[in-house]
This record gives C-alpha cells, structure tokens and sequence, in this order.
C-alpha cells in the first residue's frame, strides 16, 4: 500500500537514517545498544534519551508534524535496531493527552522535560482486581489538607519501567462510594518521594528481565490533576487511544527482523523443505504485510473498535511467530546453555526471548478476551 511518501518525508528519511548510523553504528557513540530490548543499563539508557531529545527525535507526533514523518522515524528506528525507548509512555501516551486535555500551565511544566528525554514517565493503571477491568479501581486519593494535591492510597500492578521512572500518572478513585466508571480521576504523581511512600517491587519475568512492577502507594503525594477532577474515565481512555497509533507501523518493522531471522534459520536447519512449516511460514509473512496494509488505513482515524482489531491481529501474530522460531530449530531450540547453578544466568538465544516474551502478547494492554467485547459491543452492537 502506498501511503504517499513525498519528496521532502525521503529527505526526512534519509536524515532519520544517518542521524541513527552514526550512533548506533560499529564506532558510534551508543553502538552497545544496538538490538538492546530489556531496560538494562539504566544510565545509558537514560542517556539515550537525551541524545534523542537533544537531536530533536522526541515529539513528532506533536502538532507540528505530520502522520508520514511519524511512521518514517519509527520505520527507521526499528531498521537500525535501535533500543526500546524508556521515555515511551511520557512521548506516546501521556504528551498527546496533555495536549488535548492539559492546562497551559501542565504542558509547559511537562511538555519539555519529556521532548529533552530527561523526564522518564510510567502508567499507573492496571490492579490485582483491574487489570484488563480497568473501571474496577480501587486505589484512592483524597485533597491534602492545603487543597494543593492529593494523597494517594493503593496499588499498581504490570507497571511498565516504573523502577527507572520520575514521574507515574495513576488513575484513582478520588469521589468516595462511587463505583466503576465514575468518580475517577487521573493524578501526576512524582515518583521520588519520602521513603515509605512509594514502594516499587520489580517482577521476573519468564525471559528473566524485570521490565514492570508492583507498585505500592501509601500515602503518596499527587501534584495535579490532568483533565477535571471524576474526569479521569474519559481522560484515561483518550490516552489510551494512543497506544496503538503510528508506532505500530514500527512495531512491524521490528516484527519482520524478527521474521527475517526465523526464516534464516529454517533454511539453515533445512526445516523449510518440511512443506506444513513452510507454509505455516508463508502465512506468517503475508499476515505480516496484511497488519501494515491495514495500520496504514486506519492510521488517524478514530473508528470505533480498530484499535481492538489491531491488537488481536498483532499480539496473536507475534506468539505464533514466537513458537514458529523455535520449532524451525528444532530440539536444540529447546535447550538454555550456560550456568546451570547460577540463578542469574539466564542466557536465552533470541528465539527463546521471542517465545517466552510473546506469550504474554494476548494479555498486557488489554487481554483477548477484552478487545472481543469491545469489538461486539461497540462495532457489532451485539448485547453484553
């Protein structure tokens, strides 16, 4: 499909490109973090962050630019196996709310320590008892005795990056006895505080990273409200909208370097003259091409349930696609080499990360389950 790349979004391109060579490259400055997916070094992750934002990268989805540079930068960042950004939540999904939602007061205080790459942001959301039933929130927030914030009383769960985060944003119940999707209000939150008031419990992955936590609030200060207070509803679901915006176009990117691996290494082992797993690979590749025909049709236009739909499409692609690449290897796929009595030594080979990461694909950001309510309740109009 052809989404109508003019001459100067080549340009663009072609400037994207080189500005990440020459970092990322054998004698660049970041070239250790080529290919890098888990957190890991928070300090060079953290400054990478900031050669992004000094480099003008962060933020294009802002006013200011176009749908088309948007998909070229996350094309080209997924083509140079750049590492996965820390500050996506605060780019993606907080700043485009702020912007619609935010006083003039709120984006000039966070706007810019988000597009420098110095502010690292978290989302507050999911609980025990919340997590794909997101309206179950039972974290509370009540006004500080000065009527200057709110303190906040409860606990996160699957929160992404919160470990290396500055800032979280939480959804809260802040209307006392309401219930569902009513008296709720979302909350900036700084994460460095008194001690005792935030506690952050990283947990293990089965790929052995630590990528998300617990995250406890016991009497955690609040510094403002994004939106009206018993808002929070409406605001969370606008930011949510984000999610799943020009960064899947980038995400696909990344997803047929994966692919591209995996069919090396069935040739390598000879698995592709196996004619059911060749074409269950066939399959694989055009479903990949069908995703981005269908991104780039939807992207900018708020129909109801397509984001559902892309969820679905991708996290089930990418989990086949993780089984796919240990099946082509065969039985040595299956086997982890390395310290056997070291529980920290985890060395997995790419193939194994994928199958092990993609499993939760159908779950975080909403489970399966959910994106089909979603699509028969409001698309297909069918009774809860």
């Amino acid at each position: 499909m052809d989404f109508g790349f003019d001459t100067a979004d080549e340009e663009f391109r072609a400037r994207a490109r080189q500005w990440l060579a020459d970092r990322l490259g054998p004698c660049g400055a970041f070239a250790d973090l080529r290919g890098v997916k888990a957190p890991g070094d928070a300090d060079r992750r953290r400054a990478w962050e900031r050669e992004l934002g000094a480099g003008g990268w962060i933020g294009l989805g802002w006013p200011e630019d176009s749908l088309t540079r948007q998909v070229v930068w996350f094309e080209e960042y997924a083509r140079a196996g750049a590492p996965d950004p820390l500050g996506i939540v605060g780019e993606q999904l907080l700043a485009p709310t702020l912007l619609l939602h935010g006083t003039p007061e709120q984006q000039e205080r966070y706007l810019p320590g988000i597009a420098a790459g110095a502010q690292i942001w978290c989302q507050g959301y999911s609980e025990p008892d919340a997590g794909s039933d997101l309206a179950n929130v039972r974290t509370v927030a009540e006004p500080t005795a000065d009527g200057e914030g709110w303190i906040v009383t409860g606990q996160k769960t699957w929160t992404s990056l919160s470990q290396w985060a500055d800032w979280c944003f939480v959804l809260a119940r802040t209307e006392p006895g309401s219930r569902r999707h009513h008296g709720l209000s979302l909350l900036l939150l700084p994460m460095r505080q008194e001690a005792g008031r935030i506690d952050v419990r990283p947990i293990r992955q089965l790929d052995g990273v630590s990528e998300f936590s617990e995250v406890f609030f016991d009497g955690a200060r609040a510094v403002d409200v994004l939106g009206a207070v018993g808002d929070g509803w409406r605001i969370a679901m606008t930011l949510l909208s984000f999610e799943r915006g020009a960064g899947m176009l980038g995400r696909q990117i990344g997803y047929q370097r994966e692919l591209d691996a995996v069919l090396r290494a069935a040739a390598n082992s000879g698995a592709d003259r196996d004619p059911v797993l060749r074409e269950a690979l066939t399959r694989q590749w055009a479903d990949l091409w069908v995703m981005r025909a269908n991104a780039l049709r939807t992207l900018g236009r708020a129909e109801p349930g397509t984001a559902a739909v892309a969820k679905l499409v991708w996290g089930n692609w990418h989990q086949r696609l993780g089984e796919l690449a240990l099946q082509v290897q065969g039985l040595p796929g299956a086997f982890v080499l390395g310290a056997r009595h070291d529980p920290d030594a985890y060395p997995l080979t790419p193939a194994q990360h994928t199958l092990l990461f993609s499993r939760a694909d159908t779950i975080y950001g909403g489970s399966d389950q959910i994106q089909r309510n979603i699509i028969s309740e409001r698309v297909l109009g069918l009774p809860r």
